[in-house]
């Protein structure tokens, strides 16, 4: 196991792929770790070093107080490329990672060569919604994690795929009872005070929206929002519903290695 050491902590990562191929830094979702992009690795790493890290309060890396800020959790994705000697990358995070990936190509679009970011939204919910999950996670520690993992199914993954593939889908939900309820709790504020709807147009960095047509926690009517107000972005939408990259498999994977590989 590989970690960087952070001012408060130890960021986990793994790299995967030809040393000296472009750099692919992965992000991964609430409540999932880097684990939640094994599907993708096999075809990602034939044509990049592949990056993947838990985010500060997931899987393996530092869980420090909360509440988080997705500025902070950015910065976190810089620490790690400076400490890796890595000046630029390309960057795919979806939903808390596509905020983050919003962030970075708002701050510091210097450090990226192409952006995707999927099912996300400039504005992920409302106080109302992330208040009393908060609260409960906070209150209720490991029992509200086990809780949350078994309504997650429906949200991560239409009805079919999850019938269809129990095991792939007990694998990603398994992940977010593993995570830290303290960890959970402070990005869950990172994500509900984030709001980057009056931003996106400074995005220079070209980028690719991806929506899954039935995923009910970030709509594509978000991904659409992203894709008219940063200049030239490219839109996807895949038949599945919050966590594409595992629903949609290579359909997805084939669509960011044309989008990463152009000119």
């Amino acid at each position: 196991m590989a970690f960087v050491q952070l001012a408060e902590g130890e960021l986990h990562y793994q790299l995967d792929g030809p040393e000296g191929a472009p750099v692919l830094v992965l992000s991964n979702s609430l409540g999932t770790d880097l684990h939640m992009w094994d599907i993708q690795i096999p075809a990602f790493t034939e044509h990049f070093r592949v990056l993947r890290f838990d985010t500060r309060g997931h899987g393996k890396s530092l869980v420090t107080e909360g509440p988080y800020s997705i500025e902070q959790l950015g910065r976190d994705v810089i620490a790690l490329l400076d400490a890796l000697d890595i000046q630029r990358a390309h960057f795919c995070g979806l939903s808390m990672g596509g905020l983050i990936g919003q962030w970075l190509g708002i701050n510091a679009g210097d450090r990226l060569n192409r952006l995707v970011v999927c099912n996300t939204a400039a504005k992920i919910g409302t106080p109302e919604v992330w208040n009393p999950r908060i609260e409960m996670v906070l209150r209720d520690g490991a029992a509200a994690m086990v809780a949350l993992r078994d309504a997650s199914i429906a949200r991560w993954f239409t009805a079919d795929f999850a019938a269809a593939n129990p095991d792939q889908a007990k694998q990603i939900t398994d992940m977010l009872a593993a995570t830290s309820p303290e960890g959970y709790a402070a990005n869950c504020a990172a994500v509900r005070d984030a709001d980057f709807r009056e931003q996106l147009a400074s995005i220079q960095v070209p980028i690719l929206v991806i929506a899954g047509t039935e995923d009910a926690v970030t709509p594509p009517a978000g991904s659409h929002f992203i894709q008219a107000h940063v200049r030239g972005a490219e839109y996807a939408e895949f038949p599945a519903a919050h966590l594409s990259n595992v629903q949609a498999g290579a359909a997805f994977s084939t669509r960011v290695l044309e989008f990463l590989s152009a000119q």
